[in-house]
């Protein structure tokens, strides 16, 4: 019997450009914000469509150096309104503190808890459910644009603003380590190792 023929042709393959995905480096030129953006960003809250919401968040998350997590994860029980303090639990085995909230900061967080109601939860969606990470991110990322950023910003980088600033106003290291929570003191030293305060006079 005869046997069929095999073709010669081989099957097309079919070979995808892979794009090298940018760097963080490539993307923004630094991963903090500087007092100036982060007042953009703040204006920029002001004036979204959840401007109380979107405020507290950039705000609380800016000075008390929150993780998107930590931020979501955030209850009124951790607010002591009373005593002007806010409980702060740590992600990543940090270690948790008891920050003090400034007279601005508490205003807001009041104008929030009546607009929330009975939830548990500070931040909510639109839909009155806990805000998501995804959710949290892509506030932030769009506030930026509409602040008119000069690159696209996230969430995390509130978190390393504080860090900055807290250096640049010349805390102790160790303090801003207790301030963001750092296990580990090398984490915290990327802060002060940017502050421009450690070189004035080199050339005097």
């Amino acid at each position: 019997m005869e046997r069929p023929a095999h073709s010669s042709k081989r099957p097309h393959l079919l070979f995808l450009e892979v794009v090298p995905r940018q760097t963080n480096l490539e993307r923004r030129p630094r991963e903090y914000l500087r007092a100036d953006e982060i007042e953009k960003l703040v204006a920029a809250a002001k004036a979204s469509s959840a401007p109380v919401r979107n405020h507290a968040l950039v705000l609380t998350s800016y000075r008390h150096g929150l993780r998107v997590g930590e931020a979501v994860e955030l209850r009124w029980s951790q607010v002591d309104f009373s005593r002007s303090q806010i409980h702060i639990n740590r992600l990543k085995n940090g270690k948790p503190g008891l920050h003090p909230i400034e007279g601005d900061e508490l205003r807001l967080l009041r104008g929030l808890k009546a607009e929330v109601g009975e939830s548990p939860w500070v931040f909510l969606s639109r839909l009155k459910l806990p805000l998501t990470p995804r959710g949290a991110n892509m506030t932030v990322t769009q506030l930026g644009e509409v602040a008119g950023l000069e690159f696209p910003i996230h969430f995390h980088q509130l978190r390393h603003s504080c860090g900055f600033a807290l250096a640049n106003r010349g805390c102790d290291t160790r303090l801003i380590q207790d301030w963001l929570g750092h296990q580990n003191i090398q984490h915290t030293t990327r802060y002060t190792a940017l502050t421009p305060q450690r070189f004035e006079g080199l050339w005097r």
